[in-house]
Order: structure tokens, then sequence, then C-alpha cells
């Protein structure tokens, strides 16, 4: 199966310096922007959406806005949130799982390593713990009793030309997601590479559990997409100034390929 992959902006960090993106870098103290998104997978009337960005409550709580909630980010495609039956979740930080309580139909994609590690001990520490919310991991496990939760144990497929691949690193069981389409294998690296220059450079994000796997995750990413310019890394601003804009300007499409030349 080919599918369509749609990249949904729904908020961003513009008071933000490199320092906040990279660890031991040259230039800490130019400013870098933040940009937050959630996608779209479709194939035919099959849709999964990967990730589901933050509430209005959450955005208050952490005071970082939010331009557009998921719902509303939904309406141009056409979608509900009745109508996502399938929900890949990266990672349970509150900036990709905030807003699991507003897809009650679906089945939740996870890797059983991120629910152990979000559940665990190292969420005594206040540092570890910081950027996920409790209401959240408690919506997950809400979803685990009513059997909507599909664990994955490494790799996994979620659907014919849809795959997850644990990577860890940024989050103990963050996965990356393998997507089949017309320009070839695209990787959504989430939070494995929240920005082109963290893979490309090999530069350690500052959120960071185990930098031996944000490095093997840099590497998983090159080795799963067909071409370097297929990755989409999580919070990059110029992924909207690489692929085409489709409607709103929050909106791009990125499975038709880049209309730029790709700089790395």
């Amino acid at each position: 199966m080919i599918w369509e992959v749609h990249s949904l902006k729904y908020a961003d960090r513009n008071a933000r310096t490199r320092a906040d993106s990279f660890l031991d870098d040259d230039d800490h103290a130019s400013q870098h922007d933040m940009d937050y998104f959630i996608w779209v997978l479709r194939c035919g009337d099959q849709v999964i959406l990967v990730d589901t960005g933050y509430d209005e409550a959450e955005a208050a709580a952490r005071n970082r806005p939010i331009r557009i909630d998921a719902v509303s980010a939904l309406a141009p495609l056409g979608l509900r949130p009745e109508d996502i039956s399938t929900l890949i979740c990266t990672h349970l930080h509150y900036d990709h799982a905030g807003g699991l309580h507003l897809f009650p139909n679906a089945t939740i994609h996870l890797q059983a390593a991120e629910m152990a590690f979000a559940t665990g001990p190292c969420m005594c520490d206040a540092h570890i713990r910081d950027p996920f919310t409790a209401d959240h991991i408690c919506e997950a496990v809400k979803r685990v009793y009513s059997g909507r939760v599909q664990f994955h144990d490494g790799d996994g497929q979620v659907a014919d030309g849809v795959t997850v691949h644990c990577v860890g690193g940024h989050s103990t069981g963050l996965q990356i997601v393998r997507v089949r389409t017309e320009s070839g294998w695209m990787v959504l690296a989430s939070d494995a590479s929240h920005y082109y220059e963290n893979l490309f450079s090999r530069k350690f994000f500052p959120i960071v559990v185990n930098k031996e796997e944000m490095l093997s995750g840099f590497d998983r990413c090159l080795e799963l997409a067909s071409d370097k310019s297929l990755i989409v890394p999580g919070h990059d601003p110029l992924v909207r100034k690489l692929f085409p804009q489709d409607g709103p300007d929050y909106v791009h499409r990125l499975d038709k390929g880049l209309i730029k030349d790709f700089p790395f």
C-alpha cells in the first residue's frame, strides 16, 4: 500500500535559543525556533494519526500556547476525532500524547518500553518526568484497560506499508514511523531528531535519557529511509519550507517530495 503523508503544525515556540536545541553548540545564544506537528497518513479510506499534540488546558498549564487544536487541525482533511481508529503515539511526552483523550475510538500503538518508563521509578525524578503529564499517562493506562492499546516491542507493523521501530534516546520507548509513499520509504523521526541538524550533524538534543541510543537512532533513521531527504524531523520549521503546502498554511504534503533542494 502507498500512503499519503500530511504534516499539521499546531503550535510553535520562537523564544528559544540554540542552547535549547543542541548540547555543546558553539553558537548557544542565537534564536532557534521550534514547530510542533502531528501527522496524518491516508491510503484510500484508511487513516492513521501519528501523535496528538496537546490541548488548551495543557497549553495554559505550561504557558505554551497552541495555534490550533488537533480537532480543528484535522477538519480541512475532512476528518473528525471519532473517525480516527488507529493512532500511533511515538512517545508519551505532553506535546505528543497530550490529546489522547480527544480520540476516544482510537487504538493506540505504543512501545511497551515507553509505558514502563512513564509509569516506573524514573518518574520519581522531577527532571526526567518534566516532559510528561500525569493525566496523559492516566489516559494511556485507561486505554489499556479498555483494550485499546496495542503494544510493540521493538519493530512492529501497524498496517501494510506502515511500521514502527523503537529507538529510545530522547525517551526510553520513543518509536519512529516508517511509511511507504510514492517517493519511497519515508521516516517520521518524531523526537529521534527534533531538527535536521540533530541528525545530520549528530548533535544531541538536551532532553536525552540515553545518549548512545540517541546516536544509534540517527543511524536507524538513515537505514530505514529510502533517501535522507525522506527523513522528517519532529520539530523543524524547515519542513514547511521544503514540502508543499496543502490547504491551510499549517498543512503540508510530505509524500509528494521536496519543492526545494535538500540542504543536507
